[in-house]
């Protein structure tokens, strides 16, 4: 390759670049179109009966915008369908690091919790603890807990619901919560904010904790907002629009009871500061 060649193609990238930089923002200067799930308590409902449609209506009072929605099932696809496809332009719910969208600051950080009965006398928070040799598991396939139960040879103990569904139908972890209820499997291991909704709500005998890691598995993830590329202004203004209403965002997720745990991974008792 020539030097003169070289130039015009490094010349080339540079203005490439600047240009996705500069490209004009898809936002709508009308109102906060939200991407969402129309049936995901206690995300999100069509309805807006969710928390974090209720943290949207913050998000809009300080954007000055009306909030207004987007409806898909969240599944395969969601982001391609919804904010990629420019039909709305906010997802309230992403985990840090998220490869799909471009995350703005976390708002909430929780994780996965070991669930059983109330009267049950299991106290382990660590899938290794003897005590839990024994013990019939509920897992959601392929979530983060499937390791350790690998790591452990329980495997054989679990019983498996399903990741992806219609969530107009089903709901894997509030049927995952009644069969710890009903018997069915002595330990559920569950994403935390479905865990403190459904026990609060549905005034269920269970008692929950948050599932200790061991070594480098990752069992606990910072929740942000989601957007797209190549918007940094936008993603400014959420972030600004997060900063300005965490009070009432915490106090929100404290009404729906959603487990927490500070930046040194220790509980955040609801409606209170961390232990």
């Amino acid at each position: 390759m020539t030097r003169a060649l070289a130039l015009a193609l490094g010349l080339a990238a540079v203005l490439a670049r600047g240009a996705a930089a500069q490209a004009p923002s898809l936002v709508s200067p009308d109102a906060l179109r939200v991407c969402a799930d129309p049936n995901n308590l206690p995300y999100s409902n069509d309805k807006r009966e969710g928390f974090e449609n209720k943290v949207a209506e913050l998000i809009g009072q300080d954007l000055g915008r009306p909030v207004t929605y987007v409806w898909f099932p969240q599944v395969v696809g969601f982001v391609r369908n919804t904010l990629r496809k420019n039909e709305c332009d906010l997802v309230m719910g992403a985990v840090s690091g998220d490869q799909v969208m471009q995350n703005t600051n976390p708002y909430y950080h929780t994780g996965y919790m070991i669930v059983t009965r109330a009267d049950s006398g299991i106290t382990a928070r660590e899938i290794g603890d003897p005590s839990l040799a024994d013990k019939r598991f509920g897992l959601i396939a392929a979530t983060p807990p499937t390791a350790l139960l690998l790591k452990h040879d329980l495997m054989d103990h679990v019983t498996s619901y399903s990741l992806v569904v219609d969530t107009r139908y089903d709901s894997p972890s509030r049927q995952m919560l009644q069969d710890v209820v009903d018997g069915k499997i002595d330990v559920g291991l569950l994403w935390a904010p479905f865990v403190g909704f459904y026990i609060k709500r549905d005034h269920l005998p269970l008692k929950a904790e948050f599932l200790q890691p061991e070594g480098n598995d990752r069992l606990d993830f910072h929740i942000t907002m989601g957007v797209r590329a190549n918007e940094p202004d936008w993603r400014r203004r959420i972030n600004e629009a997060i900063e300005h209403k965490q009070a009432e965002i915490t106090k929100i997720l404290d009404d729906y009871a959603i487990p927490r745990l500070d930046e040194q991974n220790r509980p955040i008792p609801i409606g209170g500061a961390a232990q």
